[in-house]
């Protein structure tokens, strides 16, 4: 694993070790900042299932100012603080070890978010239920993009209520899955 492109491009990234997360591989990463991007000028970030942070770090690279990184597993909070580490720019993330639904209860008050990256573990397919309480407490930006990583079984609707999908791409069993908030904050 690795950081793809822009600002922090070409350097190494670790793994979080176990089976306990599947990292995003560095193809499935190209490809959605391919669909998203592929860079940005500033705009904040949250990943409520970070694991590595690769997504995360690699928006950052490419633009984002600020990522918020959120998950709730000791070993993928220390693989993220490593990660981090590489890039030399610690100031432009923050580490929240927590739950998803915790850490949405603690950002009430965070200025909306920009991209919005969903990929929870393929059993727990919670991505429905976080948008409409992230969209509760205004913690997502108008126009902001989610982009979610799932598998073929999670079949995330192609309308969904104050969004547009924008693309969906198959790449072996993971699903990527972008949408544009079409509401206010």
């Amino acid at each position: 694993m690795r950081i793809v492109s822009g600002e922090f491009g070409g350097r190494p990234l670790k793994a979080v070790p176990g089976d306990a997360t599947r990292p995003t591989t560095d193809k499935v990463k190209e490809a959605i900042f391919s669909m998203i991007g592929p860079y940005f000028e500033g705009g904040t970030s949250l990943d409520l299932y970070a694991g590595s942070g690769g997504l995360s770090i690699e928006g950052v690279s490419r633009g984002i100012s600020e990522a918020v990184l959120v998950d709730r597993q000791f070993a993928a909070i220390k693989t993220i603080n490593e990660n981090i580490t590489i890039t030399k720019a610690p100031e432009r993330f923050k580490v929240i070890k927590s739950t998803a639904d915790a850490a949405i209860q603690r950002l009430i008050g965070h200025a909306p978010f920009d991209i919005l990256y969903f990929d929870p573990p393929y059993a727990k397919q919670t991505i429905l239920a976080d948008l409409e309480t992230l969209l509760q407490h205004h913690l997502i930006a108008p126009a902001a993009l989610i982009v979610a990583e799932t598998d073929q079984a999670a079949n995330l609707p192609d309308e969904l209520t104050g969004f547009s999908l924008l693309k969906r791409k198959d790449y072996g069993i993971t699903v990527v899955t972008i949408y544009q908030y079409e509401g206010e904050a």
